[in-house]
């Protein structure tokens, strides 16, 4: 192949690539389009004084089918049934920690509520390596989950709690109820940038 092919068929792909990346974008994500939520996340119990900061970047919300769908893969197979249809969902956010790149949002559901909304959302935790090199009880844990309660009447009244390492489990009664790793962590200072004031 000489020099001029070979030029040829590098600009070629770098024009896929570019296309890619403007044409490819789903529309729901669109930057213009996306809300996005800081919030000051406090440690409790044994995490007391520890705070970090979290940022949900939200670009729709999960179809009333997908919710079926985790609830149909956690009949099935319980939390690991529901870490695996998690991984197998588009989806329609991100969520920031300190220390990590970041990553989807698996499932986020929209509640109207009589003050405002509750937004919560779920997604796979990325597991540590040491975690999977020593077999750490944490990697059952398999989940990242939270909820945060926008009030609009009163914006100090908003709140939230933040689950880093959750699981679900069927507790005596029958019901679904979050297993935790560690503590929750509260929300405070949420900030939402749509409307732009501070929670």
């Amino acid at each position: 192949m000489n020099t001029q092919s070979r030029m040829a068929k590098a600009t070629f792909v770098a024009t896929l690539w570019a296309i890619t990346l403007i044409v490819g974008v789903p529309k729901g994500f669109a930057e213009d389009k996306c809300e996005v939520i800081d919030a000051t996340a406090q440690g409790t119990s044994t995490q007391l004084g520890k705070i970090i900061s979290i940022k949900l970047t939200i670009c729709g919300y999960s179809a009333p089918e997908d919710r079926q769908v985790l609830v149909d893969a956690f009949k099935k197979g319980k939390n690991q049934g529901l870490t695996n249809a998690l991984q197998k969902m588009k989806g329609p956010g991100r969520i920031s920690l300190p220390g990590t790149v970041g990553y989807e949002l698996a499932y986020v559901r929209l509640i109207p509520t009589p003050t405002g909304r509750e937004i919560r959302f779920i997604t796979n935790r990325k597991i540590a390596f040491g975690e999977t090199y020593y077999s750490t009880r944490s990697t059952d844990y398999s989940l990242t989950a939270g909820r945060i309660i926008l009030d609009d009447t009163d914006k100090t009244k908003s709140s939230g709690d933040l689950y880093p390492a959750a699981e679900l489990k069927v507790n005596k009664k029958g019901e679904l109820e979050w297993n935790l790793y560690q503590n929750p962590w509260k929300l405070r200072n949420i900030i939402d940038w749509k409307s732009g004031e501070k929670e």
